[in-house]
């Protein structure tokens, strides 16, 4: 039965870890249209997970972890707004490097992987009462 509680626990930590990646897309996504407040100003930097794989000394497995959150360092983006306040002598504001359509994927890879953590502890959840009612 140990392994058992071990998978739950196994699923439980993958399932948090994927719920705070969620999260963090989400924050993305939320600022992926900001720009710059003020010339020269920094917008919205794209923030990223890292996960890294941590002995559970309790049930004496790994398990998974968040390592860090940290921004992403890759260029931002231009737009020609002249009118902005936030415009440098050109016309163009600083914009965001957050791209949807990479955060859309993202986001789908997390909800799967959520979903496929989810599956492994109800399975490993129904597993065990069956052993219960068997030893019953």
């Amino acid at each position: 039965m140990s392994d058992l509680t071990d998978s739950l626990a196994i699923s439980a930590a993958g399932m948090k870890v994927q719920g705070v990646r969620v999260r963090v897309i989400s924050e993305n996504m939320a600022n992926a249209n900001s720009v710059a407040d003020e010339p020269g100003g920094v917008p919205y930097r794209r923030k990223l997970i890292t996960f890294q794989n941590k002995l559970d000394r309790e049930i004496g497995v790994n398990t998974v972890r968040v390592k860090n959150i940290v921004e992403d360092n890759s260029d931002f983006g231009e737009r020609y707004l002249p009118s902005h306040p936030a415009a440098n002598a050109e016309g163009f504001v600083q914009t965001s490097n957050v791209s949807g359509l990479i955060e859309m994927m993202d986001m789908k890879e997390a909800q799967r992987s959520y979903e496929a953590n989810l599956n492994a502890l109800t399975i490993s959840k129904s597993m065990l009462q069956k052993t219960v009612d068997l030893l019953r």
